[in-house]
């Protein structure tokens, strides 16, 4: 006598109803992770930060940057070739970290997230306040005026956002690369009046080390394609394998800026591209750099906006957060209600910076500084993950786990330096009261809120609709992607 069993059963309705199901290709998933990492803007500048400490080790300094990048994105990879969310990395942690673990990362996104986006409209607003001189607007109005054309973008549908982020991107890369392609085949470098005068980097093991952590920030955003989980055409493929790549181009990317950087005599590599354009004494190569870094700029925003609105979308779906969140647009199927909370706070954050007197070239660093530790935090919670959720799963398989077990000691020293070299002062206040928020918000779940809590870390799911739309690729499980 043989048992029967009841088949499956599919839900009727998608787990996260209202977002643009699998519609996204591997190129736009790709474009939204190269974005939010902002490569032009951070070859341009970056490797002088880190010329500074790591002198001719530079370009080793980006190279261990790079693989610890792709440690992480192997990391991330383990979850999200299994799994699709649109709460980015802080679904794929409460797999392996329960809800304590998930919150936590939660909150950390949505402050690296949030600065990220603020970051990006601070120097896209800076460098076309730089390209067009007095003719301009203000940094301020600029801001203000990026932040509308970015909410615009991110409401208008995710479609459209990676094409205009792709173009944006694309652009920028090239403008860059033309400048570095000028500047070699150039007569020679005649630096400017305001060369640093600091003498010799140390360079040697240590200078090597301390120069990955500004490496290592060039990355950020790297991880926001895990975001589109539910929007793309085959999460299980274009995802994990857009998270890898972007960690590799944007290394690649960087490597080569740190070669040409090193290549430089003396005390010119202590300066960012656009002085070093400047001391050829043709101001429109200037002009070309501060074209590409605003435009980088712009498209990181957009990217960072775009996954911003997801992680709240998910947490208003879940009920973590008011569930106005979880709304969304009915023709262009947008979480709209996320982006018009998210981006005015975004945009408000260097606006209020500079009301209080503050150069607007210290507003870009410490917002830049202060997204990168909300960042570390959310991909060290993910990679502390891994460990418990192979074990959970029976796939603990040596080279996942030495990967994780690699990173995680790695991560904590990038982690605890960022920290250490932070301003005292307003950044640990910021610290402090965002840490406290975030605790005050967890006890209130625990309270109130324990079923929701317990259920952090909602992923998307076949259901029964995806299986009668036509519209929607039959392929939907993790075997059917790889």
């Amino acid at each position: 006598m043989t048992m029967q069993t009841d088949p499956p059963t599919l839900r009727p309705g998608p787990r996260m109803p209202g977002l643009d199901r699998r519609n996204l290709g591997p190129v736009q998933v790709f474009a939204q992770s190269v974005s939010a990492a902002g490569p032009t803007a951070g070859m341009a500048a970056t490797p002088a930060i880190a010329a500074s400490t790591a002198g001719g080790g530079t370009v080793w300094s980006f190279a261990i940057a790079t693989a610890v990048a792709l440690l992480i994105a192997g990391c991330i990879g383990q979850f999200t070739r299994r799994m699709a969310a649109a709460g980015s990395l802080y679904s794929l942690a409460a797999k392996g970290l329960g809800p304590a673990g998930a919150f936590a990362c939660a909150c950390a996104l949505l402050v690296g997230y949030t600065l990220l986006v603020s970051a990006g409209l601070a120097g896209a607003a800076i460098h076309l306040h730089a390209l067009f001189g007095p003719v301009g607007p203000a940094t301020g109005v600029a801001t203000v005026l990026l932040g509308a054309i970015v909410a615009g973008c991110a409401v208008k549908g995710i479609r459209l956002s990676a094409r205009l982020i792709l173009l944006v991107e694309g652009v920028s890369i090239a403008l860059i690369l033309a400048v570095y392609g000028l500047l070699l085949g150039g007569t020679g470098f005649e630096p400017p009046g305001h060369v640093p005068q600091s003498g010799q980097p140390p360079g040697g093991v240590g200078g090597v080390a301390a120069a990955v952590l500004p490496a290592l920030a060039a990355f950020i955003g790297f991880e926001s394609a895990a975001a589109l989980g539910v929007e793309a055409r085959r999460p299980f493929r274009s995802v994990p394998r857009a998270v890898t790549w972007t960690a590799a181009v944007v290394g690649l990317m960087h490597v080569c800026a740190a070669a040409f950087q090193v290549s430089l005599p003396g005390s010119a590599r202590l300066l960012p591209l656009r002085d070093i354009a400047s001391g050829q004494r043709l101001p429109w190569m200037a002009a070309l750099v501060d074209a590409g870094i605003a435009s980088s700029f712009l498209a990181c925003a957009l990217a960072g906006a775009n996954a911003l609105a997801r992680v709240l979308f998910s947490l208003g779906t879940e009920g973590i957060a008011p569930r106005g969140l979880c709304r969304t647009h009915r023709s262009h199927r947008t979480p709209h209600v996320a982006v018009a909370v998210a981006l005015p706070v975004a945009t408000a954050l260097p606006m209020t910076m500079l009301a209080c007197g503050i150069p607007a070239e210290h507003v870009l660093e410490l917002l830049l500084q202060a997204s990168t530790v909300g960042c570390l935090i959310a991909y060290l919670l993910v990679c502390l993950a891994v460990p418990f959720f192979l074990r959970g799963i029976g796939e603990a398989t040596p080279g996942p786990m030495a990967r994780a077990l690699t990173v995680v000691p790695v991560l904590v020293l990038a982690l605890g330096a960022f920290v250490a070299s932070a301003p005292s002062g307003p950044f640990t206040l910021a610290f402090a009261t965002l840490t406290g928020a975030a605790l005050a918000w967890y006890v209130w779940l625990r309270r109130r809120r324990p079923a929701q809590l317990g259920g952090i870390g909602v992923y998307d799911e076949t259901s029964l609709a995806d299986v009668l739309d036509p519209r929607i690729p039959r392929a939907t499980s993790p075997s059917d992607h790889r």
